[in-house]
């Protein structure tokens, strides 16, 4: 239930936790036929884990998360939500869930070209207040996107509406966070030509070619920016380097296909883009507190699974 002083109904907030609940029935996270849309339920606090957030909007329903960007730690708990304006390499885990009060929680996942269409069209709240770009923020969640959250949930019960539904809410989603208190920060990352836009492609471009060479003044000179300026604006966007983004890329990717497809750590590094395998070992046990061949085999231990 909410903590006092929140901005949320309590029965707008147990409604959501009730819709949530009925799918999510089970420890584990659940996909869902909206594919931007995913639920999760844990029964108790999690371990940290290493994730990829997208550009999307988190809420907890129930329970309490931190979420930590370059050693900094955000925390958000039932009735608030977590506003992510750009891809970003971060550790989640749940802080508090029990098998009584289980935490429960959504992610819908943003796409950044019907936020840009949108703010384009749709001038912000006179009352919204300016703020610097921040990759994560925190809100209350108020009672009327929390009853669009709400719509969106129980439109699962129907899936054939869901093709015709769905978009419709998402955008009434989109524009309530365009015209709400995250207009600064998602505003600044749509606003074409603006230099948190110009880093979002940057980042986008990473994601997809995280195994490449590249140089700073490459980098900088596709967002047409000096490279002083581009370090800035990538450090205050990402919260890290663009070669500490590079590596955080690598080595997360290293460790989904020595879990999944059972490469050992020479052929994990070769794959994400290594050319010394001690090199590798060294950052990976840097990043992730162990050696390859014993994170593996704990996480294996643990049946763990990362929860966006």
């Amino acid at each position: 239930m909410p903590d006092s002083g929140q901005n949320i109904e309590i029965s707008a907030l147990a409604s959501l936790s009730e819709a949530i609940s009925k799918i999510a029935q089970n420890d584990g996270d659940f996909t869902t036929a909206i594919g931007a849309l995913s639920l999760h339920r844990r029964n108790t606090p999690t371990t940290p884990v290493h994730c990829i957030y997208q550009m999307g909007l988190g809420v907890v329903a129930q329970g309490a998360k931190q979420v930590m960007l370059a050693g900094k730690p955000t925390y958000y708990r039932a009735g608030e939500s977590l506003l992510t304006t750009v891809d970003l390499p971060v550790v989640s885990h749940v802080t508090r869930a029990s098998a009584e009060q289980p935490f429960l929680g959504l992610m819908l996942v943003l796409d950044p070209q019907t936020v840009a269409q949108l703010a384009a069209v749709i001038p912000p709240a006179p009352t919204v207040r300016e703020a610097q770009v921040t990759p994560l923020s925190v809100e209350p969640l108020d009672h009327a996107l929390a009853d669009a959250l709400l719509r969106l949930v129980t439109l699962l019960a129907e899936p054939a509406l869901i093709a015709h539904v769905a978009p419709l809410i998402q955008q009434e989603i989109i524009v309530r966070l365009l015209t709400g208190p995250y207009s600064s920060q998602l505003r600044q990352m749509a606003t074409a030509g603006s230099p948190g836009q110009q880093i979002a492609k940057v980042v986008g471009w990473l994601k997809q070619n995280f195994t490449r060479q590249f140089t700073i003044d490459e980098l900088a000179a596709s967002a047409y920016m000096s490279p002083s300026t581009f370090r800035h604006h990538f450090r205050h966007v990402t919260g890290v380097s663009p070669l500490q983004f590079q590596k955080k890329l690598r080595l997360q990717e290293a460790r989904q296909q020595m879990m999944n497809k059972n490469l050992d750590a020479s052929s994990a590094a070769l794959f994400v883009g290594y050319e010394s395998a001690s090199q590798f070992s060294r950052e990976y046990s840097r990043e992730f507190g162990e050696s390859p061949w014993r994170d593996i085999r704990r996480l294996r231990a643990e049946g763990e699974s990362g929860m966006p």
